[in-house]
């Protein structure tokens, strides 16, 4: 169901830390989604990215289907054959500098084009980790010398073919919820569509906000935390008849891909809710029930 009312998403300041550890806790454990401020992405690097982006949709098919990717289940060239607006290229490993100049020597790209993705990738990436270590602090984990960077990402370049008037109100991506630990989203600020579950069981929109980003709570995240951390429910809506582009990289798990509650998080009183399983194999599992919102994770 969807709410006519719109939803303001939690902003967390990167730069007023640990002052902030309390605000984070409550929204990565509530809503499972917020906005970061002063992340430290250059305004001028995400501007480029984003008409770099455009121009890879307008490669010939034939380059377009280069992206192939085998690392992991369902994380290669999406077509519109696939999801009838949404078409999306994929970089595996993102924190890899040799997986990100794989892909754009696959696509043929220019070298400014290289240059730039390469460039943006690597500060995104920055950030993930970044937030990430963040929102283990929050709920009590004691980083120590322990760093998400070696924890493999995913990063994922979307446009959304919206362009007639019929299209709006339809489905850009069904509800789901991300499978990793958590996602950082740069949305595109011309043209909203994203929305997120509220408490109240109902799909909200969200404005788009011009210098900030989105992070997401994603099932892994749930799992490590044993329940603590909220993975967020979301979809994206055709709220206008133009085309979108959107930038994701999802922080997936442990280089082993052994998903399971960090033992921190389980006592007498937090016993332990969810097994330890393989993310390649619960990435299938959920494409196979066509279950991508976390209603698997219980019988995990």
């Amino acid at each position: 169901m969807a709410s006519d009312h719109k939803l303001v998403l939690p902003v967390i300041d990167l730069a007023n830390f640990p002052k902030e550890l309390e605000k984070l806790a409550a929204a990565a454990t509530g809503l499972g989604c917020f906005r970061i401020v002063n992340h430290g992405m250059p305004p001028m690097l995400t501007e480029e990215m984003k008409v770099v982006t455009r121009s890879l949709f307008n490669l010939p098919a034939e380059a377009r289907l280069r992206n192939v990717n085998d690392n992991i289940h369902s994380g290669g060239y999406i077509s519109l054959s696939e999801l009838r607006f949404l078409e999306s290229f994929s970089i595996y490993d993102a924190s890899s500098m040799t997986d990100i100049r794989s892909f754009c020597s696959l696509l043929d790209t220019t070298t400014q084009q290289r240059e730039i993705i390469s460039a943006y990738i690597e500060k995104l990436h920055d950030v993930v980790i970044n937030i990430a270590g963040k929102v283990a602090e929050s709920v009590g984990y004691n980083l120590g010398g322990f760093s998400f960077d070696e924890w493999p990402c995913l990063a994922r370049l979307n446009f959304f073919d919206f362009k007639v008037e019929e299209d709006i109100g339809c489905i850009g991506i069904p509800a789901h919820t991300d499978s990793g630990f958590l996602s950082v989203l740069q949305e595109d600020v011309c043209v909203g569509g994203l929305e997120i579950m509220n408490s109240h069981g109902n799909f909200a929109p969200i404005d788009p906000v011009p210098g900030t980003l989105i992070v997401n709570i994603g099932d892994v995240g749930k799992v490590w935390s044993n329940g603590r951390l909220q993975n967020a429910k979301h979809r994206v809506i055709c709220k206008d008849a133009k085309s979108r582009i959107s930038i994701n990289m999802f922080l997936l798990a442990a280089k082993d891909d052994r998903v399971e509650p960090e033992a921190i998080f389980v006592d007498s009183e937090h016993p332990r809710i969810y097994q330890t399983f393989i993310l390649n194999e619960y990435r299938k599992l959920r494409d196979a029930s066509g279950f991508r919102a976390g209603e698997i994770l219980p019988l995990l």
